[in-house]
């Protein structure tokens, strides 16, 4: 997958370059299409690639704001007050 990934991104680069090429020293309509399919290919087959690759084993709901996980947040978040309301009752006196 990996190997995948370095390769798109290589011909995408490469694709990003030779639109340029065009643009500036042949023909500017096939250098701005080269560029556009370039960046529809980064966005459509690059993106999902790379995301796929990096969410693999890895549970969507830890990174989903669900009931559950705001009540835990809420429940760190409320020790740490207090501890820091103490700490700075303890500073004051």
């Amino acid at each position: 997958m990996r190997a995948l990934i370095k390769l798109v991104s290589l011909l995408i680069a490469a694709g990003f370059i030779l639109g340029a090429y065009f643009k500036y020293y042949g023909d500017v309509l096939v250098g701005e299409r080269i560029i556009g399919i370039s960046v529809l290919a980064s966005a459509f087959v690059l993106m999902p690639l790379f995301l796929a690759h990096r969410w693999k084993g890895k549970r969507l709901q830890d990174y989903t704001l669900t009931k559950e996980n705001m009540d835990r947040m809420n429940k760190k978040n409320s020790g740490k007050d207090s501890e820091e309301e103490d700490k700075s009752d303890e500073n004051k006196k």
